[in-house]
């Protein structure tokens, strides 16, 4: 009896079923994009391919490499800012974009085979535990850090780690051997290198990025220099290769009044965005020159052309790199990540700045270096602009596109770093060794100096501070004897900024390097005009 009901109702019951089940499928084919329904996707070539060689190829392969391999060929077809990133990468790549990673607070240098601490963050993990700058890391949790070549990433996988998490390290201090426990902490990323006034009304800051967190930096330096009678300020984004477009669309409603149009984007999947002013900024009316040259990309060229355009601000230096496109962040499966262009940024009056990339990203990459061969970086005749794309300022100004950003005042690249011999310099990182070398030789000296801004006005590096350098120089096998008395002059302005970023870090060297660097000396003319 029971199983002549089952029979009655079976038929209802797979009904239903199928039904259900079709339903279900109709709903899941809107989930799936250009799929319709029973869709069975096919294969690529590139999957069947990719099995191929995993299973038939004379050799073993590492077929994850060969993945990664194969995906950064199809970006190469897109645009040169589309790129993979690879799991082993992911992380520094997102505490640059956080501004921000864990460890113990550390700057160091490695001096013959010997890991030296050349600065402990205030306030920060090592710093508490009485880590001293002069210190000389031996182990690390038992890893020997010194006395061997290791590679510095190794040593910052190392001494980094999860926050709050120990590290035990043996150091020696003169002669004393001792142990130090660390406990891991956050550590700021700075975008900030500098901000100081340069004078009783005018202030200087220089951002080297746009982090997530550099707003905020930025308006804390802002706001004290405003404390200190700021009406003028100079803001350095040179080598500025951009970051969070956010950041620099925060930054620059602090410059512009009323609802100002800032930016806006559009993609071909991304519809049109605009970014605009939304409240008071703290410096819309005081005279502005912001700084410029071929490394200022991408977020920088936003802030830049919205104060251009709304003849803001006055740009001084030369002509920016020529990034218009916008990316997006996506984790994938493997931890790795992809950073996908999605959409172009225009300027207010509808300019896009970004340099044709139709010759591939190695010639785009190249157009910076020629640049300085062809003489557009030495002199304002050369600047390429593209003459197809002429647009007007809200004043009336001609400006261009597509190609970066032209500033107002040209200003030439520094030919004292094309020396050969200051060339060599440079490679061996003389100059920023010879300033922990120096403060490690004549600390008593330099304490008597309280600010950078007095060791700026007073301090030279005499005869005894020169041979100094010929000594480091020469275990390089680099003669400085005979150098040119024009590069010895240049030479001994950057061993006085060495020693000023070794005493008070990056803002310590600018400060220095500022007093002869042409184009701030270019700013502080229009602004006295």
């Amino acid at each position: 009896m029971e199983k002549k009901k089952i029979q009655v109702w079976l038929p209802l019951l797979f009904s239903i079923t199928m039904i259900l089940g079709i339903f279900l499928g109709y709903k899941m084919r809107d989930e799936i994009p250009g799929k319709g329904f029973f869709y069975l996707e096919k294969r690529r070539p590139i999957q069947e391919v990719m099995d191929l060689i995993e299973k038939k190829y004379v050799d073993k392969v590492d077929i994850n490499m060969l993945a990664d391999t194969a995906i950064q060929a199809m970006l190469y077809k897109l645009d040169p800012h589309s790129v993979f990133i690879p799991a082993k990468e992911l992380e520094q790549v997102n505490e640059e974009i956080a501004g921000s990673f864990f460890g113990i607070g550390i700057e160091f240098n490695i001096f013959k085979d010997s890991l030296h601490v050349i600065n402990v963050l205030k306030d920060g993990p090592s710093y508490k535990a009485g880590i001293k700058t002069g210190d000389r890391l031996l182990k690390a949790d038992g890893y020997i850090i010194s006395g061997r070549k290791i590679p510095v990433d190794s040593i910052r996988i190392i001494l980094r780690g999860p926050i709050g998490s120990t590290v035990d390290i043996d150091l020696l201090r003169g002669n004393q051997k001792m142990t130090v426990h660390i406990k891991r902490d956050i550590i700021p990323i700075t975008s900030v290198d500098a901000a100081y006034m340069i004078d009783s009304v005018t202030g200087f800051i220089r951002l080297n990025k746009f982090s997530q967190q550099t707003y905020r930096e930025f308006m804390q330096n802002l706001e004290a220099l405003k404390t200190k009678g700021l009406k003028k300020l100079v803001l350095d984004l040179r080598g500025n290769g951009g970051g969070v477009l956010d950041e620099a669309v925060e930054i620059a409603d602090e410059f512009l009044d009323g609802d100002k149009l800032i930016t806006y984007t559009i993609g071909e999947h991304y519809p049109k965005k605009e970014y605009r002013c939304r409240r008071e900024g703290q410096f819309e009316k005081g005279a502005l020159i912001v700084l410029a040259d071929e490394g200022t990309a991408s977020a920088s060229e936003i802030l830049i052309g919205a104060l251009q355009d709304w003849d803001r601000a006055t740009i001084v230096g030369r002509r920016t790199f020529g990034k218009g496109l916008v990316q997006d962040q996506f984790d994938l499966s493997d931890k790795s990540a992809l950073r996908l262009t999605i959409a172009r940024y225009y300027t207010p009056i509808g300019r896009s700045i970004q340099r044709s990339y139709a010759n591939g990203g190695k010639a785009y990459y190249e157009e910076i270096n020629h640049r300085f061969t062809d003489g557009e970086s030495y002199s304002a005749d050369s600047v390429k602009n593209d003459s197809s794309k002429v647009y007007k300022t809200a004043s009336g100004k001609k400006v261009f596109g597509g190609g970066g950003i032209s500033p107002d005042y040209f200003v030439a690249a520094d030919t004292g770093k094309m020396d050969i011999t200051v060339t060599k310099i440079y490679a061996k990182g003389l100059l920023n060794d010879y300033g922990y070398q120096y403060y490690m030789a004549n600390q008593p000296m330099l304490q008597q100096y309280k600010s950078a801004s007095e060791f700026t006005r007073s301090f030279q590096v005499n005869d005894d501070g020169w041979k100094f350098f010929e000594a480091m120089a020469i275990t390089d096998t680099i003669d400085v004897k005979n150098i040119s008395e024009k590069d010895k002059i240049y030479l001994t302005q950057v061993l006085k900024a060495s020693i000023a970023r070794q005493l008070w870090r990056n803002e310590g060297y600018f400060e220095v390097e500022n007093t002869t660097d042409n184009a701030v000396k270019k700013a502080l003319e229009i602004l006295g005009k």
